[in-house]
């Protein structure tokens, strides 16, 4: 195992407008259930488990998906945030279903992809035991 690094600590996103940020904050507290652990003049700092976004608002608020093309959440109920999530107004441009990535070894998961409030795209991510799937998680 790596000494090195153990974890990734955070996902950052910037945006210019101070609506913008507020709607960004709003989403992740109240759809998704983030906490907030720390708040400054231009950011933000939230926290679910492990998964740990920041959001600053001194930005242009550019959108360009750039080298990172999504981040992903793991969660246990891929179908019911999926659900909350369009319920909210958001796309979810990927519906939940069950996928095979064929590595070595295989794995079987259940996602979907949705775009959040500053443009970023988000997987929902669930590892399935093994090839049983229900189609629901």
């Amino acid at each position: 195992m790596n000494q090195n690094v153990h974890s990734i600590h955070h996902v950052s996103m910037k945006c210019g407008e101070p609506e913008m940020f507020e709607k960004a904050v709003a989403f992740y507290t109240g759809v998704l259930g983030f906490n907030v652990v720390r708040r400054w003049a231009d950011g933000i700092f939230l926290q679910s488990g492990t998964a740990c976004i920041e959001i600053f608002t001194n930005a242009s608020g550019i959108r360009e998906l750039g080298a990172i093309r999504h981040f992903a959440l793991a969660t246990d109920r891929v179908d019911e945030l999926a659900a909350s999530i369009e319920e909210a107004g958001y796309e979810v441009f990927i519906k939940p279903k069950d996928i095979v990535i064929p590595s070595e070894p295989v794995l079987h998961a259940r996602m979907a992809f949705f775009y959040g409030p500053l443009g970023e795209q988000v997987e929902l991510f669930k590892e399935l035991e093994d090839a049983q799937t229900t189609g629901q998680s």
